[in-house]
């Protein structure tokens, strides 16, 4: 899930949940809320394309178009990733989902060039995706019982 505590706050608080689309409308209102600091706890959360978090079923499978990947495409998206890390001071993030390698690579030469405001207002965006896509899945799975 999102690693922003806002969110998860925000989320909690509204409980319980009358649909699934109530549930996605709270978390895209937690996501666009989230405070400088809370957007960059949420980007801290998310490993770099190409390299999914050991263990982490969720990473792999969002990130699944980079599998296949030519050793060239992982080496340029090594250095894209690395470029924009530098840039902007955190990964880069999209919502990876149904996504090619190539296409990743092509949206992070796209959005290297925008200004750090502009950046944040997309990766907000792609947060919202993200989020959408993980609750979509948990709700369909439901919720855990530990």
């Amino acid at each position: 899930m999102c690693a922003a505590r806002a969110w998860g706050s925000a989320l909690l608080s509204h409980r319980p949940y009358g649909t699934a689309e109530d549930l996605f409308r709270a978390s895209d209102e937690a996501t666009a809320g989230l405070s400088d600091e809370g957007l960059d706890e949420a980007m801290a959360g998310h490993p770099p394309i190409g390299r999914p978090k050991p263990g982490d079923p969720a990473s792999s499978r969002e990130q699944r178009g980079m599998a296949g990947a030519s050793d060239a495409l992982k080496a340029e998206m090594l250095e894209l990733n690395l470029a924009y890390q530098e840039k902007f001071g955190h990964v880069f993030l999209i919502c990876a989902t149904g996504l090619t390698g190539e296409q990743m690579r092509d949206a992070v030469r796209n959005r290297i060039d925008n200004s750090r405001q502009r950046e944040r207002e997309i990766v907000r965006q792609e947060l919202i995706k993200i989020n959408r896509i993980r609750l979509s899945r948990l709700a369909e799975e439901g919720a855990p019982t530990a």
